[in-house]
């Protein structure tokens, strides 16, 4: 196999990097040899599963890093960046940072028998789902660690043009986070970076389960999708490989379907 990022020091981000969309990214970015750091909050319990993926990103013979950290409190977030960059040393680069991180409150707005969404839902949501985005790429870039072509991916979801029952606030974190990833794209291409969103169609990962009534999607996606099958998170990770590579760098500040032509109908 080809890997076109072996023995270049560069490295990706991957916020959530410790299941669903995140770690498949990190599989398949490792695979082709590029260096891996993981931002993931996971619990003590969780760990055993998450260190054997974790052995399978390493046993491609790649650098590996990974931090069990909240990724949106800013002291960690400080700390962890100055220690990449001592790390990484002066001739490495993050080409890429990718965004997976999934925290968000699913409630519905209005219910006689649960709790419904609170101002304080929205806030907590957007900032986990979107702003969380901007600060690291901001504390990224003013530590000067950004390579001079790296690419910003964000992954977002249909959820952000159709209303779902519960999904309101994510919804609106979705909406954020396309927002800041097309301003990222205008206002920092002269600097070599190019930043895009990635819509997955309806993808079996622990996400979308916390979803209720997340059986009756994925039921009416597999009628919907003209494959008769749900995106996988290969599907989505082998996209956002073709979106690091030097052939890509002209795409730049778009949503990049990656549903199989779900959303067709």
């Amino acid at each position: 196999m080809y890997k076109e990022f072996q023995n270049k020091n560069e490295w990706a981000i991957i916020l959530g990097g410790s299941s669903g969309l995140g770690l498949a990214t990190a599989k398949k970015l490792a695979k082709h040899g590029m260096n891996i750091c993981v931002i993931h909050r996971n619990s003590r319990s969780q760990m055993t599963a998450v260190e054997k993926d974790f052995e399978e990103v390493k046993n491609h013979q790649i650098r590996f890093l990974s931090y069990n950290i909240d990724a949106l409190n800013p002291d960690k977030r400080t700390e962890i960046i100055h220690e990449i960059k001592q790390i990484i040393g002066t001739q490495g680069t993050i080409k890429t940072l990718i965004h997976s991180i999934a925290k968000g409150n699913l409630k519905p707005m209005f219910s006689k028998e649960k709790e419904v969404l609170q101002n304080d839902d929205f806030q907590i949501t957007i900032n986990a789902m979107a702003i969380s985005l901007y600060d690291w790429f901001k504390a990224i870039f003013d530590t000067k660690l950004f390579s001079d072509d790296a690419r910003i991916i964000s992954f977002t979801s249909e959820g952000n043009v159709k209303p779902w029952k519960n999904y309101a606030a994510v919804s609106a974190a979705k909406v954020t986070l396309e927002a800041i990833t097309r301003n990222i794209a205008l206002e920092f291409a002269k600097f070599g970076i190019k930043a895009n969103c990635i819509q997955a169609g309806v993808t079996n990962t622990e996400s979308l389960n916390r979803i209720p009534n997340s059986d009756e999607i994925k039921k009416h996606t597999l009628v919907r999708n003209p494959f008769g099958r749900l995106t996988t998170p290969i599907d989505v990770a082998n996209v956002v490989y073709l979106m690091c590579k030097e052939e890509s760098k002209w795409i730049n500040g778009t949503i990049i379907k990656v549903d199989g032509g779900e959303s067709l109908r």
